[in-house]
């Protein structure tokens, strides 16, 4: 199977000939369990004794879900648990969300009320002083709480001391389990094999649109609930990073580019592939190789002990050397080498300068330096590695090459 001038896997299906070529992939696995929530939470609380924290607010998103395996999306109330140093977690939601909130729990906690005339933030003083946290303590507050929660709290603060809860939450975070890696590699195999059946639709015409419907329906097909997130350009459009506000539709020669993950258990996959729809001009042979060799000296880089802005710097020098940049100066590389990645699409720590933070085992990253050219193409290798005791290790195998681009 080929497209048109044979670059491997594109065209040559039909949607329903490249589904019923999937499966789904989720037999087997397991959402985080309980016991592994309470293991994070002694964890927090470890540090948070050791670092002189009485208490972290969590508020509802992802921390609260990371932490007590409570699913719940925030909002203009007030909803979120206070985890102490020592002692139990307690809950703070909405009167009317009481019993809808217990039957989300995974950790059984007590749920402290506010009806709607009530201030939440009151409520949560006075549950810090029921607990024995006396003034002067340090509160931390999740990293991701709005403002008009932090600064509703820090109106009635007295003289406690609020501040970023990010060292505790990013410490327990940005080391992820085995049992994380896990759901996360079944993530990306899952958004890998729908790359491979999307690159098998593709036909002259075809629309971005009509390609972003098949991903959805693929990644459904393989067990997922649809896509997370989905990213689809031909041609010029290549070379904006994260896409423009037009359709295309597929001419022969184009760059394809298509970036797209889903969600498994909580855990995201995100990939990116670029190829060629037709026969690959020898400009394009040559930015496609520089890409692929500065995403290789990142992952060559990575290396325990390595601060994550020499994983960046890696990739630069690569591309540099191949005539691109320098810095961020284009055409090249126009933003950071990557990201970490777990819960959230992006979190900490990422591979950029500004990061200094030493790569340790359970860290997983983005790694992705796009090359974009305005007026032309832009081609980005985007695949995901994890830190071992050995070094890191890919999730999903970069593309062999644009004549060959999936394995």
């Amino acid at each position: 199977m080929s497209g048109i001038g044979g670059t491997g896997g594109v065209g040559g299906k039909t949607f329903d000939e490249a589904l019923a070529g999937l499966s789904n992939m989720t037999e087997g696995l397991q959402p985080i369990g309980k016991d592994e929530h309470l293991a994070r939470i002694a964890k927090a609380q470890a540090y948070m004794r050791a670092h002189g924290v009485a208490a972290v607010y969590l508020n509802a998103g992802t921390n609260l879900t990371y932490f007590t395996g409570t699913h719940w999306h925030p909002s203009e109330r007030m909803v979120g648990a206070i985890l102490p140093a020592s002692g139990a977690l307690e809950y703070i939601a909405p009167a009317f969300e009481e019993a809808t909130l217990e039957g989300f729990m995974t950790i059984e906690c007590p749920v402290h009320v506010w009806d709607e005339h009530e201030s939440p933030y009151a409520l949560f003083w006075r549950l810090v002083e029921r607990m024995g946290i006396a003034p002067g303590a340090r509160i931390g507050l999740d990293e991701s709480t709005p403002f008009f929660i932090a600064d509703g709290l820090r109106q009635l603060a007295g003289g406690h001391v609020l501040e970023n809860a990010k060292p505790v939450t990013a410490h327990c975070r940005t080391r992820k389990s085995a049992a994380e890696i896990a759901l996360m590699q079944r993530a990306k195999d899952m958004t890998l094999a729908v790359h491979k059946a999307t690159a098998s639709i593709l036909h002259e015409g075809i629309t971005t649109q009509q390609v972003k419907d098949f991903i959805a329906r693929a990644h459904r097909k393989v067990g997922a609930p649809g896509s997370y997130f989905v990213i689809v350009l031909f041609g010029e459009a290549t070379a904006y990073p994260h896409g423009v506000n037009y359709e295309q539709s597929l001419q022969n020669g184009d760059v394809v580019l298509i970036d797209t993950g889903c969600k498994v258990h909580d855990y995201i996959s995100d990939i990116t592939r670029t190829y060629v729809f037709g026969e690959p001009t020898e400009r394009q042979r040559a930015v496609w190789n520089a890409e692929k060799a500065a995403q290789q000296a990142a992952f060559d880089a990575a290396q325990l002990g390595v601060p994550c802005r020499e994983v960046d710097a890696a990739a630069r020098r690569s591309l540099e050397a191949a005539g691109f940049g320098p810095g961020y100066k284009l055409p090249g590389l126009p933003h950071r080498t990557g990201h970490g990645i777990g819960m959230d699409i992006h979190e900490w720590p990422y591979l950029v300068g500004s990061d200094d933070t030493p790569l340790d085992v359970g860290m997983c990253f983005s790694n992705e330096p796009m090359i974009c050219i305005p007026g032309e193409f832009g081609i980005r290798h985007e695949d995901h590695f994890y830190m071992t005791e050995q070094g890191p290790r890919w999730f999903t195998e970069p593309s062999p090459s644009i004549d060959q681009p999936f394995r």
